[in-house]
């Protein structure tokens, strides 16, 4: 009777039936309408010494795309979407000097990684995903040849919302994304709805 009582709360308390699941995981970042906060974002490249700093503020809607505002070191405005990136000139959207072609995986990336798209993450990366709504972990280790030939590892963490992004590049830079101040389902101003 002692052992069936000890195999039974084994059971019920093994974490394996209690993981939360790629599937959870895409519910929660999705579940938003919008995710608006500041970002830090720091560059270490292999051949400086400091890191590279940038600051501003995002707006992300999961399904249509991500407004990137930097504000420092220099200002300016990017839209990522599905079809591209592209910069405000202060009267229209236009495709950055020396935008590449492959340039449109790495959009659907980077969409992928804070929209929580899941499924679009599986086809390129192992993943591996631990913790809880409230504080998860999800490590992507590349899969396909193009991914290898760019990334190592890609560290995220985050609880209702991407809070961290570590991307560590084959070539041995690395660059660390951190989001604060987030808010969700929060009004937008008018640039932010005109340009999403």
């Amino acid at each position: 009777m002692k052992k069936r009582l000890t195999a039974v709360s084994l059971t019920l308390f093994s974490p394996m039936l209690w993981a939360f699941s790629a599937a959870e995981l895409a519910q929660t970042l999705q579940k938003p309408q919008n995710v608006q906060g500041d970002f830090v974002q720091e560059r270490h490249l292999k051949s400086l010494a400091k890191p590279m700093n940038a600051r501003g503020t995002f707006v992300l809607q999961p399904k249509r795309g991500l407004l990137w505002n930097m504000q420092k070191p220099f200002e300016t405005r990017m839209r990522v979407r599905a079809d591209g990136i592209t910069q405000w000139n202060g009267q229209s959207w236009v495709k950055p000097q020396g935008s590449a072609v492959g340039q449109s995986q790495q959009v659907k990336l980077f969409l992928d990684l804070l929209g929580g798209n899941t499924q679009g993450l599986e086809k390129q990366f192992d993943m591996k995903l631990g913790g809880s709504e409230k504080q998860w972990m999800l490590q992507l280790t590349p899969k396909t040849a193009v991914m290898k030939q760019i990334f190592t590892r890609i560290d995220i963490q985050g609880d209702s919302a991407v809070r961290r992004i570590e991307l560590n590049e084959k070539q041995g830079d690395r660059t660390i994304m951190r989001f604060q101040n987030v808010k969700t389902n929060q009004g937008l101003d008018a640039f932010a709805k005109q340009a999403l």
